[in-house]
């Protein structure tokens, strides 16, 4: 005699219950919001009293098709979403005119190099194996927006590789651009579980010429790191007389408020070959050493 199956689960699955309650009887009672079951009740949802579960959710929504779609690690790409794609640039210098604007349209022309070293850094990653176990590695991962991000995207797309962009809802409409994998476009409402998404899974981040959000972006890790709150991964900056020029790094060492050694955890860098050899040495050299 056989031993019996022994079932998985006894009760009903949510969405049956879920379903029920949408085509169940209509009077007084069911029809009034205290009614809905938790997880359908939008308005109940959007609480203030609600704050933690959305963190929650929004930190376990990601997490879960992440590890569903296999990817154990991510090559993060930030950099500004105004510099233009080399094929444009001149489009902008010709919005520009002789106006006021000129000079900045020309120096957003001169960062459009910088496009195309992303989107070729990213081929290189996103050539990279899957290991034994068939998890992914160094997949590419941006803000899902345009420019440097969608260059970061683009490049992933060239070689026939998925790639996730992690998108935030802003007062004004931001859609993903068109070389984001669909089922690893995500959109948060937090900044900081958005930022803690990005460097989860990060093992190398390049940091591309950008502006505030690259700025909180891009020195948020450099903290994590200073203060051993993660362990030191490659960080590749991009565009040294830009960053150079607008930060003076050589200054707050000579006012004290950081140690010279801390600059050591920015490699400088300008072509995506010289970037992805980096990165490649980098993890090489800890695994000999371990």
């Amino acid at each position: 005699m056989s031993d019996p199956r022994v079932p998985s689960r006894v009760f009903r699955r949510a969405e049956q219950d879920a379903e029920t309650a949408r085509t169940g009887t209509t009077t007084p009672q069911t029809e009034h919001p205290a009614y809905k079951l938790a997880f359908q009740d939008l308005d109940f949802l959007l609480r203030e009293d609600l704050r933690p579960v959305r963190f929650q959710l929004e930190l376990l929504k990601p997490q879960l098709l992440l590890d569903e779609a296999q990817i154990a690690s991510t090559f993060v790409m930030y950099g500004s979403a105004r510099i233009p794609e080399p094929d444009r640039a001149s489009e902008l210098l010709e919005l520009a005119g002789d106006g006021p604007g000129r000079k900045v349209a020309e120096r957003l022309a001169d960062k459009a190099k910088y496009y195309e070293v992303a989107r070729e850094l990213a081929r290189l990653a996103s050539a990279f194996p899957r290991d034994k176990a068939g998890a992914r590695h160094f997949v590419v991962c941006s803000g899902g927006g345009p420019s440097i991000m969608e260059a970061a995207n683009r490049g992933a797309t060239d070689v026939g590789a998925e790639s996730v962009g992690l998108n935030i809802v802003l007062p004004h409409e931001q859609a993903p651009n068109a070389y984001v994998t669909p089922s690893l476009s995500m959109q948060f409402h937090y900044f900081a579980l958005r930022k803690m998404h990005f460097l989860l899974r990060a093992r190398a981040v390049a940091v591309f010429p950008g502006g505030f959000g690259t700025f909180d972006e891009a020195f948020e890790l450099l903290t994590l790191m200073q203060t051993g709150k993660i362990e030191r991964i490659p960080v590749l900056f991009y565009g040294r007389d830009f960053w150079e020029r607008v930060v003076s790094f050589e200054a707050l060492c000579e006012e004290g408020v950081i140690s010279p050694k801390d600059l050591d955890l920015i490699t400088w860098v300008e072509s995506a070959e010289e970037g992805w050899d980096i990165v490649q040495r980098f993890w090489r050299e800890k695994e000999a050493a371990a």
